[in-house]
């Protein structure tokens, strides 16, 4: 029907939008070896650099988790793509540390913004009864995104000129086409409020989704913890344990991670959110195994292997996760719920990576990763454990 192919249009260009705004925010991680060679700073300041973003996801998320409910989808992602213009502008003059700090920090803000709206607003786009099939296209935009920027970064930075300028300059110029794919979108939010009407304040969730909540938000943890520490941490060791000097393999391994993340997820769509959440973490437990592997021989096979078994368990418990919570969220609450999810998702990301940069001077890089390792294994097995006593006692969201 007209009206389909026109809805999956617009649900297609609004998961383009959102994928040219998360590219941004991964797009320094195989830069990060370079930026530590021209500013001279250590892996411990690496982490802190890659974490600052995630703390600005997480203040965005806090403070106006509601943003896109009050405002309007299209106001709240105008924000967003701002803030990545701003990030990309910070990067192109960065002469020093405090550069990439600012540029990092605002990157966090245009993440949060997109991550609770942007999910929302393309499952909003898509036509009658395409709740399911747009789920996956707002995750996979995400993580396909994700993975994009590691790899274009990679790609330039080896095979052309000015690899600290060139992908930034690249994603400016996409980030001022997705603001005029956005002004061709139509607004989804009926009942907008004022500025004013946007309130801080802690995360909170209506009771009928906190069963549902709780193992979604301990399986997406852990997902995003491997992936903040294989993207903060993996370019250093290829670098210096494995002497991979080129560029754009070092993107390559990354946005593999992201892209099996992105299969994952697809998986989940035939699996089901029931069985995909407590599978998503077995396949997590082995892809934590391989990156200890990875860790103990320095062996690049292993590398990739981890980055595709890990990243494939990500995706398989993260779609479960944000289609459960989703379902069973109230239509006026939908993005701020989505938010929370968020909120504990990109703590996995930050608070991991700060611990595996405070443990590499005097453990090593590699002491390090097999210590926060230990202590993923122990979680994503707990998880893994509840998960299945809740689908066995019936328990919703298990």
């Amino acid at each position: 029907m007209p009206g389909d192919r026109r809805g999956w249009t617009r649900c297609l260009l609004g998961g383009a939008v959102f994928a040219v705004c998360m590219a941004g925010t991964t797009l320094p991680t195989p830069l990060y070896p370079l930026y530590q060679e021209e500013f001279g700073f250590s892996e411990l300041t690496v982490t802190v650099v890659y974490a600052v973003y995630a703390f600005g996801v997480i203040g965005v998320l806090l403070l106006a988790g509601n943003a896109s409910d009050t405002l309007g989808r299209r106001p709240a992602l105008r924000w967003g793509l701002g803030f990545a213009a701003a990030s990309a502008v910070c990067f192109l003059l960065a002469e020093g540390l405090g550069w990439l700090y600012a540029g990092r920090l605002l990157s966090g803000l245009s993440a949060g913004l997109f991550t609770g709206a942007a999910t929302a607003y393309v499952m909003e786009l898509a036509p009658p009864g395409g709740a399911a099939r747009a789920t996956l296209v707002a995750t996979a935009a995400n993580m396909g995104g994700l993975g994009c920027g590691p790899l274009l970064a990679g790609l330039l930075a080896e095979y052309a000129p000015e690899p600290l300028l060139l992908p930034f300059a690249v994603h400016l110029g996409l980030v001022a086409l997705s603001a005029l794919v956005l002004q061709w979108l139509p607004e989804t939010v009926a009942d907008r409020r004022p500025l004013r009407a946007v309130r801080p304040g802690k995360p909170a969730l209506p009771a009928r989704v906190r069963a549902v909540f709780v193992p979604a938000a301990v399986a997406s943890f852990a997902g995003f913890a491997l992936f903040g520490v294989f993207t903060s941490v993996s370019p250093a060791f290829l670098v210096r344990h494995l002497h991979v000097d080129n560029h754009a393999v070092t993107g390559l391994v990354v946005a593999l991670a992201f892209f099996a993340s992105t299969a994952g997820q697809v998986a989940a769509g035939r699996v089901g959110p029931a069985r995909s959440l407590p599978l998503g973490c077995a396949v997590l437990f082995a892809g934590l195994v391989l990156l200890g592997c990875a860790l103990a021989t320095d062996l690049l096979a292993f590398v990739v292997l981890a980055a595709l078994v890990g990243g494939t368990g990500q995706g398989l418990a993260f779609r479960a996760a944000l289609a459960a919570v989703a379902a069973a969220s109230p239509p006026d609450r939908r993005a701020a719920v989505i938010s929370s999810l968020f909120v504990v998702a990109y703590t996995g990301i930050s608070i991991p990576v700060i611990g595996v940069g405070l443990l590499a001077d005097p453990l090593g890089l590699e002491g390090a990763g097999l210590v926060f390792i230990a202590c993923m294994l122990v979680l994503v097995a707990s998880a893994g454990a509840y998960l299945l006593r809740r689908a066995r006692a019936g328990t919703p969201g298990g």
